[in-house]
C-alpha cells in the first residue's frame, strides 16, 4: 500500500502531554470532516481547522510505501534520543494508518504517537493515542492515553469526554480571531473543573513548526 503525505518535518510537540519532546512530524494528506479546499471550509463538519493538509506538495511531501517512510523518518531524526519518535497526524491520519504501517514503525522499534479526530478505529499497538473529538461527529475511539478539545465548540460538551477510558484530558483554546476570548474561556473552565488542564500551541508562540 502507498501512503499520500501532505510533509514530513522533525520539531518538538507544542500540544498536550508530550509538549517539548522530539518527534518527527507525518501529516497525512485528507481528512474526512473537512476537504481541505477553503471553498469547502464553510459546508464542513469541522470548520475552524488551521492547517494545510490539502495534497503532497509540503515539505518532504509525496506518495511513500511503509519502508520509504521508514527511511525518510530516519533520515530526518537529528535528536541526541537514539529513540526514535513520531507522530501521525493530518487531517486525518486514521484514514490511511493501517496495520501494515504500524507493523513496520514497531520493526524498527519506532514510537507512535497518533492524533485523531476519534471517528475511526485505530490499529493495535499504537504507544499514544490523541483524540481530538469535533462537534457532531461520532466518537468511535474511546480508548487511548489523551483527549484535547479544541474550546470552545458550539454543541459540544466537554464533560461527556470524561467517561471514555483516557488519562489525560486537556482543553486548548480555539485559534481564530476570538482568540483572547477563547484563551479565557478556556482558562476559566479549566480553573472550574480540574480534571481539565490547559493545552496552548506553544510551538506558535515560539514560533518554529
Amino acid at each position: 500500500m502507498s501512503y499520500r503525505i501532505k510533509e514530513i518535518y522533525f520539531t518538538q510537540q507544542g500540544e498536550g502531554s508530550n509538549t517539548g519532546r522530539d518527534f518527527v512530524f507525518v501529516r497525512f494528506s485528507g481528512c474526512n470532516l473537512w476537504s481541505g479546499k477553503e471553498k469547502n471550509r464553510k459546508s464542513a463538519i469541522c470548520q475552524f481547522c488551521d492547517t494545510d493538509f490539502y495534497g503532497t506538495d509540503g515539505i518532504n511531501g509525496g506518495v511513500y510505501s511503509a519502508n520509504q517512510l521508514i527511511e525518510k523518518i530516519k533520515s530526518l531524526w537529528v535528536s541526541r534520543d537514539d529513540n526514535i519518535a513520531v507522530v501521525l497526524t493530518g487531517g486525518e491520519p486514521l484514514l490511511q494508518v493501517n496495520d501494515e504501517l504500524v507493523a513496520a514503525l514497531k520493526q524498527e522499534q519506532i514510537y507512535i504517537a497518533v492524533e485523531t479526530n476519534g471517528t475511526l478505529d485505530a490499529p493495535d499497538h499504537i504507544d499514544w493515542i490523541c483524540m481530538s473529538p469535533k462537534a457532531n461527529t461520532e466518537i468511535k475511539l474511546k480508548k487511548g492515553n489523551e483527549i484535547k478539545v479544541i474550546f470552545p465548540q458550539e454543541s459540544l460538551d466537554p464533560e461527556k469526554f470524561l467517561l471514555f477510558d483516557y488519562s489525560e484530558f486537556y482543553l486548548q483554546p480555539m485559534d481564530s480571531n476570538k482568540y483572547q476570548e477563547n484563551l479565557n474561556a478556556t482558562i476559566t473552565y479549566c480553573q472550574k473543573n480540574p480534571k481539565w488542564k490547559l493545552s496552548l500551541q506553544t510551538h506558535k508562540i515560539l514560533g518554529i513548526r
